[in-house]
């Protein structure tokens, strides 16, 4: 009996850490760097969002194609004849302002990860924590079990004396 009220005991306590793990681990790493975020960083992530998706390429082809096209249609009235010089000199300033954007995006999509393995590190040293304690509580109840056992091999396999009996 006095066994299987120590797991018991064990049992709830296991279930009241489960619990106590749960609550702290369920902290959203995304929400937390969201709330964070400056403005400038909620930027940097949209354009870099927006840069490495298909309907920039696709779009940006688009506007790249129509825009030679029409230089060469408009031939000796176009604003930016055949080496599309002006053409080129856009596209060099929009690559000097894209680049250093999405190297901030990376970088926070890196203080993400760090924060992200910080909080799975702290989840992992509590669990830890917790295995041990019970580990340690398990073998305690073993060594009580075995005392138990020792007591019923002693008697022979009578029963315990009760309250107020005499063992003789």
């Amino acid at each position: 009996m006095a066994g299987l009220d120590m797991l018991t005991m064990i049992g709830r306590q296991f279930h009241a850490s489960q619990r106590l793990i749960k609550l702290r681990a369920s902290r959203n790493p995304n929400e937390v760097i969201e709330r964070e975020a400056t403005f400038g960083e909620r930027i940097a992530d949209e354009v870099a969002r927006f840069g490495g998706s298909w309907n920039f390429i696709i779009s940006f082809g688009v506007v790249l194609v129509s825009y030679a096209a029409l230089n060469i249609i408009l031939r000796g009235r176009a604003w930016d004849p055949y080496p599309f010089i002006l053409l080129n000199l856009f596209l060099s300033m929009l690559a000097s302002i894209q680049a250093p954007v999405i190297m901030m995006s990376q970088n926070r999509q890196d203080t993400k990860d760090r924060l992200r393995s910080e909080l799975d590190f702290d989840v992992n040293r509590r669990a830890e924590t917790e295995i041990q304690a019970l580990a340690q509580k398990l073998n305690l109840l073993t060594d009580k079990i075995e005392d138990v056992e020792n007591l019923i091999r002693i008697n022979g396999g009578k029963s315990a004396p009760q309250a107020g009996e005499s063992t003789l």
